[in-house]
């Protein structure tokens, strides 16, 4: 911030607690998937917390594509200086 003081969720305290919720909700939602009967439409959808390896499988994906795209249209330093 510009006082130097961080903001509510740049304080470890926070982050580690922020971290801990978020790892607790993906921990509750894959026992989940093992208690919640599911409709299932395709057999892929069998497999063992398919949801949350393929959420995961396509958030690396856009990373990825997001890297390589930034390589595509990056400008240098001095563009902007022109």
């Amino acid at each position: 911030m510009a006082d130097g003081n961080p903001g509510w969720a740049e304080r470890p305290r926070n982050r580690r607690l922020i971290r801990r919720i978020l790892y607790g909700a993906c921990a509750l939602l894959v026992v989940a998937d093992f208690v919640v009967q599911r409709h299932i439409s395709a057999g892929v959808e069998r497999v063992p917390a398919f949801y949350a390896l393929y959420g995961f499988v396509a958030l690396v994906g856009v990373v990825l594509a997001a890297k390589g795209l930034r390589r595509l249209v990056k400008r240098g330093e001095e563009y902007y200086d022109r």
